[in-house]
């Protein structure tokens, strides 16, 4: 009877081993840190601002983008961010102390002009602020396909200046 009641208690255990075992060699995937929308988010470790979010929505074509992010600033003093992509002039955005500033939801997207990147690809990016050398990261160009996009494709044409009035006084009549 005691030798029943012992391997009764040992095949549970290595029934229990066994059903529950693989958890103590498998990473867990909740301690695996992503980003968790279409963006990407960027630190720089020696930089004050962090970028979250990150991507840019373009127009068929791909010639011209908004950039879209949550720009956080977790320090107790105002810090700026450089935004640069290759040939082009860069952006600058100021974080006031402890704030964010989310370019596309309370802020206008910043608009690039000539992204020559199609929808589906990437693009590189460089991110700088306060005295760092800043970081380089492939930001991904999305269309406006998703409904929450829509909103945010640029229009294809830029706006024109708006032409000034001509002189259209007429003649004074002759004596």
């Amino acid at each position: 009877m005691k030798s029943r009641l012992v391997a009764s208690a040992a095949l549970s255990a290595l029934v229990l081993l066994g059903a529950t075992g693989c958890t103590f060699i498998t990473p867990q995937s909740t301690k695996t840190e992503y980003a968790a929308s279409d963006g990407v988010n960027i630190s720089d470790a020696d930089g004050p601002i962090d970028v979250r979010n990150a991507l840019v929505i373009a127009n068929e074509d791909g010639s011209v983008g908004n950039f879209i992010a949550g720009i956080v600033n977790p320090t107790d003093e105002s810090a700026t961010l450089t935004i640069a992509l290759a040939d082009s002039e860069p952006f600058i955005v100021t974080v006031p102390a402890g704030g964010t500033v989310s370019l596309g939801a309370d802020e206008e997207p910043l608009r690039i002009v000539g992204l020559d990147t199609m929808p589906g690809a990437t693009v590189e990016i460089h991110f700088q602020s306060g005295d760092s050398t800043g970081v380089k990261a492939e930001v991904p160009v999305l269309d406006g396909s998703l409904p929450y996009y829509a909103d945010l494709v640029p229009s294809e044409s830029v706006p024109s200046p708006t032409p000034t009035p001509t002189d259209t006084a007429a003649p004074a009549p002759a004596d």
